[in-house]
């Protein structure tokens, strides 16, 4: 059982605190996922779990043991880098084989090995080709090969779709979450991607300024964020203001609505509706926030219509529909309804990090 422990991990760059004493459980052979902008700190751990960074404080353990203080070298973890790293001057099969060549691994063994991951990863039949005579995909299928080979306790991954188009990122992606399957390898992947993240995850970790803000199924995080940065980062979302009204408990795009009572009396609450909880142009019918805005500006994206509406008062609001003839009908400039049930409105507290009331 490969389980990994994080405790209070702290680290670092002089005056800057990268990472704020993290805490991670991570289930044996799962599929999880660091989530987050540019410089939340998730690379920073990554790096420190393979032993590339010590981290300044705190215990890293693997399958019970502790492996914080040992070398990158020692810490049976496979690593797969954002630019392929395949050394040019060897052929694909050279490139799989160097650790098994590193470990000093038989001969016989190291052709055997090497054959049987390079068919897993689809790449059996290129094997005397060399780097600059492959794609970048391929390419990284060499590098999940090399990392894969040395049958590591650990498969680290760090941005390794982020330099390839959007077709191939969405293909290798499903073949990465198969051999992981296929394998039971615990694997930590980190991305800024929130549907790559979504797509392929057992857990999300969702990182912000070196702290962990939530962690969940896909389904939890994006359902139930834990606070404001979660809702606004994972998947779009409309944050509106509440704003008091005597006589009323708070006036919403102008309204008046009742708040649940997590939610009273907080000075400085946003609301919040994703896009695809809007209800185009219905005729109301259930309590809930019901508002009309001209359209700016409509997207169609295959299956769903993107609108963009102003709102007197507020400014733009997102709203994602199903693509039909009536909604692909709207033009720009056209007077458009939307509503929201109560069930799908979210209150959150003030502040980039505030918590989620309702």
């Amino acid at each position: 059982m490969t389980r990994i422990r994080l405790t209070n991990i702290q680290k670092s760059y002089g005056s800057h605190a990268a990472l704020k004493g993290i805490n991670l459980d991570i289930d044996s052979g799962s599929f999880f996922t660091l989530l987050g902008p540019s410089g939340c700190g998730k690379t920073t751990l990554l790096r420190a779990i393979a032993g590339f960074n010590l981290q300044d404080a705190g215990e890293i353990a693997l399958a019970g043991q502790s492996i914080g203080h040992l070398g990158a070298d020692k810490r049976q973890v496979g690593m797969v880098f954002q630019d392929y790293a395949v050394f040019p001057h060897l052929n694909v099969f050279d490139n799989v084989a160097f650790g098994l060549v590193q470990q000093k691994v038989a001969t016989p063994d190291i052709r055997t090995r090497v054959r049987a991951i390079l068919d897993m990863v689809q790449l059996g039949e290129l094997a005397d080709r060399m780097p600059h005579q492959l794609s970048g995909g391929q390419q990284q299928r060499v590098g999940l090969a090399r990392a894969l080979v040395i049958r590591p306790k650990v498969l680290l991954m760090d941005e390794p779709l982020s330099n390839l188009d959007a077709k191939l990122r969405i293909d290798l992606r499903r073949d990465i979450r198969r051999l992981q399957q296929q394998l039971g390898i615990t694997t930590i992947y980190v991305t800024h991607d929130q549907e790559e993240a979504l797509s392929i995850s057992d857990k999300v970790c969702v990182m912000f300024d070196g702290v962990v803000q939530q962690v969940g199924s896909p389904w939890a995080i994006y359902r139930q964020p834990a606070n404001r940065f979660v809702a606004g980062f994972v998947g779009s979302n409309n944050f509106l203001p509440l704003r008091p009204e005597s006589g009323h408990p708070a006036l919403l795009l102008g309204q008046p609505i009742e708040l649940p009572a997590s939610v009273q009396g907080q000075r400085g609450a946003m609301a919040a509706v994703r896009p695809e909880k809007w209800q185009v142009n219905r005729v109301p019918g259930q309590p809930g926030l019901h508002v009309q805005g001209v359209l700016r500006q409509a997207m169609f994206t295959g299956r769903e219509l993107q609108l963009f509406l102003e709102v007197a008062g507020h400014g733009m609001l997102e709203a994602l529909t199903a693509a039909d003839d009536a909604t692909v009908a709207i033009q720009t400039g056209d007077r458009v309804s939307l509503s929201a049930a109560v069930a799908d409105i979210q209150y959150f507290a003030e502040g980039d990090t505030g918590a989620r009331l309702s």
